[in-house]
């Protein structure tokens, strides 16, 4: 479905950017993507998100709306066509809302700091709260998709969009640690979760490779040992 006045202003390598790209892609919504370099604030960005002057900043009619997990509820009520993104059913809204905000504020928070941890034990004790986690996030699994191939369900769905947004940085950051956070022996399903989602059509051409993301973590490290 073509949407001549919708924007996303955002970067390649973000996945809170990549939440609001899969959210359209999952409506099958067609809009203009204006790369933004982070940390420059640009007049377009300043215009448009002037309270946090953050990315993801999506313009509709002239009309913005801030912040990823807003545009991703904002697409799906803003748009009927496709698959609803958000459960319909009150409790199980709750409870992939809930979800999400443990992986807002409380585990993708540590994935970074681990990529960035230099000594041993700190990297030891982050890696044990990573895989804690991801261990947390199997078991939501197994209750919200009831036995489907989604935490959605069927087809892919809220807390899928927002998990699955962060795959390619932590894939970066199993590199860079040399450790198997995603453990097929300790998190089978969400795994095998993790592989159908990558492969799913409306990700394939969203998610960053991983070669990429990684060359870019390297090259912001190496900038800021420079700095």
């Amino acid at each position: 479905m073509a949407t001549s006045d919708l924007k996303l202003l955002g970067t390649w390598a973000c996945p809170y950017v990549n939440r609001a790209q899969l959210a359209l892609k999952v409506k099958s919504i067609e809009y203009e993507f204006v790369e933004d370099i982070p940390y420059k604030k640009s007049e377009m960005l300043l215009k448009y998100n002037p309270v946090h002057k953050k990315i993801p900043v999506l313009i509709h009619s002239d009309k913005p709306v801030c912040e990823s997990l807003v545009i991703v509820q904002y697409v799906d009520d803003a748009w009927a066509t496709g698959p609803s993104i958000l459960p319909s059913d009150p409790y199980d809204r709750a409870l992939a809302r809930f979800w999400v905000a443990y992986i807002d504020d409380k585990w993708y928070p540590l994935v970074k700091v681990l990529r960035e941890a230099e000594g041993e034990e700190e990297r030891r004790e982050l890696v044990q709260k990573v895989s804690e986690g991801l261990v947390l996030l199997e078991d939501a699994f197994v209750r919200c998709s009831k036995g489907k191939d989604f935490f959605g369900g069927d087809s892919i769905g809220y807390l899928d969009i927002v998990l699955g947004s962060c795959l390619g940085w932590l894939r970066v950051t199993e590199i860079v640690v040399e450790v198997a956070l995603l453990d097929r022996t300790k998190t089978p399903r969400l795994a095998e979760w993790a592989d159908r989602f990558s492969s799913d059509d409306a990700v394939k051409d969203v998610l960053p490779e991983t070669e990429k993301l990684l060359e870019l973590h390297r090259k912001i490290q190496d900038f800021l040992k420079a700095a």
